[in-house]
Formats: C-alpha cells, structure tokens, sequence
C-alpha cells in the first residue's frame, strides 16, 4: 500500500472520530423550515461541485498526455485564471443585476462546454476550454454564495444558522470531493485521462436541471447599472476597512492555493531516472504495478487532500463554539504557511511533503466556513457579488504573475509562503477592528 493510500485512511479514521464528537456535542437544529432550505441548497452546490471536482486530479495529467511542455501547460492555465479575472467582476455584477440563479445555470453550460473541449489535443481549443471554465468559476465562488446570503436572510432565518450551512456545504463538499477523486481515478484507469471530464459534464446537465426547477431568482440592487454597481462595490471596499481586509485575505490565501492547486503534481512526483530522460512522454499515460496511471495515484492524494480539508470542517465547528471566527482564523493562515513550507526546506520527500500539504488542506478546510461566515456578516447585501468578484482580479493577477515567470518550483512555494503571512497579517488587521468596535459596544468576547 502506497503512502498517499494510507494517508487517506489513517485521515478518514481521525475525520470519522472527529465528526462523531461534533455532532453529540454540540447542540441540534430542528428548525424544520431551515433544515429543508439547507437541503434545498447543499444538494444543488455539491453537484456544482462535483462536476468541478471530478475535472481536479487529472487536468495537468490531461494535458502532459497531449505532449503539452511545462510552460505550455502554464499557459493555458494562465488562460483559466485571465478569464476568471476580466470577466469575473462583470458575471459578479450581472448576477446582482439580472439575477443569481440565472448566473448558477451559465455555470453549468460554460463548464459543461469546457468538458467537451478536453477530447481535443489542439493547444489553442484546450484554451477556449481554459477560458470557458475561468469564467464557470468565477460564478461558482459568487454567484452560489451571494443566492444563499439573500435566501437566508430573506427567509429570516437566525443568522448564526448561516456558518452551520458554509459548514455543512464544506463537510459535504470535501466528501463529494473524496468520491470524485476515486471516481475519476477509476474511469482514468479504465478509459484514459478525458474520461474524468465526461463524468463531470453529466453532473452538471443533472445540476442545470434541478437548478431550473428548485430554486427561485434572487437579485442584488436592480436598479443600478452595472458600471454604478462597480462604483458601489470600490466604495463598500473603501470606506469599510473590514470589507478591504477580507478581500486581502480572500485573494491572498486562495491565490496560494490555485497555485498549490497546480504544482502539488510536480511537487509530489518522484524525479525520473536519467536513463529514461529520453523516454516519450506517452509513458506517463501507462498503468503503474499498483493499477493507476502516471507516476504517482493522483485521484488518491485529491481523496486523501480532501479527508483533510473535511477533517478542518469539523474543526471549524468546535472553534467557532469557543472563540470567534476572526480570532482563530490568525493562527490558522499562519499555520497554512509552515505547512508550504514542507517542499522548500524538504525538496524530494515525499513523506514529509505529502504531510505538510495534509495540514495545508486542513487549513483550507477551516478557510471556507470561516470566510462565508465572515462575509456574510461584513459584505453589504446589495453588491455581494460584484464586491467577491472584484477580489479575484488580484487573486488571479497572483497566480498569473507566478505562472508567466517560469519559476522554479522551489521559488513557486516561496511566493505561497509569502502570501500566506500577508494573509495572516491583514486577519490580524480585521481582528483588531473587530476589538475596537466591540469595545466600544461594551462587548467582552472578541
């Protein structure tokens, strides 16, 4: 048994135990109304991301396997993030403006097309498929979040109620995740690299549909213009300190993160003998001893990756009962930074490195709840997601600026780490916004 294999059951045990405890001790919803609402939402957002999960493990492997260089691959994930970052703020304030649910079905279709595109070995339509899928995600983290924020309210539901959905949608998320990188491990094995991305167009279909007929439309400040909506969502960032400090934290983390998202395949992979330097990189696409393909099981580290991300979900829930949000959150992002650290001060152990991204993705698992929770207390309702968009043109500027410089892999962590403390330093800032004005109210626990 591979390490990557045991990691993830000796992580699925630790996840398992951890769940049990959490959910006897910490005190039951039984708001009926609620419950459904929740369910309506999860099942819906999982599918989202189960088509969006499915694509994960074997894209750079895809890509290798259609005789793409290194820097040809960067390029076309530089595609990805440039899309993401010039049409995210538009599709974020067409959302507020013509509607979120109607953004989540685009969703679908952009994605479900980018899928298709992947039969191809064309350097230039695996590019319009980069480009389709930039902008399928830049609805994902905005368009699904900022439906739920309004339905919750609208609703009037108890607001403490809302972290216990980001919770659950996190939980559930990383267990959709952990199928679908055995999933896609599976049919990778059976039917090639593209088969993974055949799945995935038939979740999103399956997505669109229910989409259609479950959720009702919801909307931002209609009766703005879309470049009003920009003014509106720059004067939220500006005249609100704690609104700037989480989109530094957002852009700052999650740009470490995409760019962990793409290099943990190289970081992880074992280098090659010199006598096969020479060999085609066709081999790349043959079946292991251990009966997957590549070098290295990549749907078992993306299930192991998300055992952990799960595992820091459960986590999340036993924190939050005890301190707040913004407290906790400080040594978290401190700790995501160590934790990259692994491949620079340990370059070629796998072990060791292999550990360190377990506990990166445990902070990721502790990131999400914690930054929806935070937003939906701190973003103003009428800009939501024009004012999360607007954040990802200097995420993906992050992972587009490490991209184009062709940097060594070590550098690639370096720049991660550095992000990472930036990220802590700008939590600390809003921690202590948070203290005076707490303060100032007269509250005790911060």
């Amino acid at each position: 048994m591979n390490i990557f294999l045991t990691g993830f059951y000796v992580l699925t045990l630790l996840c398992a135990v951890l769940f049990v405890y959490t959910k006897t001790s910490l005190k039951p919803v039984n708001d009926v109304g609620f419950l459904g609402f929740q369910r309506t939402y999860l099942f819906v957002y999982l599918l989202a991301m189960g088509g969006d999960w499915l694509q994960g493990p074997h894209v750079y492997a895809l890509y290798e396997s259609y005789h793409m260089s290194t820097h040809q691959i960067e390029i076309l994930f530089v595609a990805g993030f440039g899309s993401s970052m010039i049409v995210g703020t538009i599709v974020g304030s067409f959302a507020d403006k013509y509607g979120r649910k109607l953004n989540c079905i685009i969703y679908g279709v952009l994605y479900g097309l980018a899928c298709i595109t992947k039969h191809f070995d064309s350097f230039w339509i695996l590019m319009l498929g980069r480009l389709l899928g930039g902008t399928a995600t830049s609805i994902l983290y905005s368009a699904f979040e900022s439906w739920l924020v309004y339905e919750h309210h609208h609703r009037k539901y108890d607001s403490e109620l809302l972290g216990n959905i980001f919770s659950h949608a996190i939980l559930g998320n990383s267990l959709v995740a952990i199928v679908a990188g055995l999933v896609a491990q599976f049919f990778a094995d059976r039917f090639g690299f593209v088969a993974p991305f055949d799945v995935s167009l038939t979740v999103l279909i399956t997505m669109i549909v229910i989409v259609y007929l479950t959720w009702t439309e919801n909307y931002g400040d209609q009766s703005v213009n879309i470049s009003q909506s920009f003014k509106n969502a720059f004067t939220a960032i500006r005249t609100d300190h704690k609104v700037l400090c989480l989109g530094a934290i957002q852009s700052l983390f999650e740009g470490s993160m995409y760019v962990f998202v793409l290099e943990w395949t190289p970081a992880l992979t074992p280098a090659p003998p010199q006598v096969s330097s020479q060999r085609n990189l066709l081999e790349d696409d043959k079946q292991m001893e251990d009966g997957h393909r590549g070098t290295i099981p990549h749907g078992h580290i993306f299930a192991a990756f998300m055992v952990a991300v799960m595992l820091g979900s459960c986590i999340f829930k036993l924190l939050s009962r005890y301190t707040s949000i913004e407290s906790f959150m400080r040594p978290v992002l401190l700790v995501s930074a160590l934790s990259l650290l692994m491949p620079i001060l340990f370059p070629g152990n796998q072990l060791i490195i292999f550990i360190g991204f377990l506990v990166f993705e445990m902070c990721v698992g502790l990131f999400w709840p914690s930054l929806g929770t935070m937003r939906g207390k701190y973003v103003p309702e009428e800009t939501r997601a024009t004012v999360m968009n607007f954040f990802r043109i200097p995420l993906n500027m992050i992972v587009i600026f490490i991209l184009l410089q062709n940097l060594p892999l070590k550098v690639i962590f370096q720049c991660c780490v550095f992000f990472l403390i930036m990220a802590a330093v700008f939590q600390q800032w809003l921690y202590n916004l948070l203290s005076r004005w707490k303060r100032t109210q007269g509250v005790l626990r911060v």
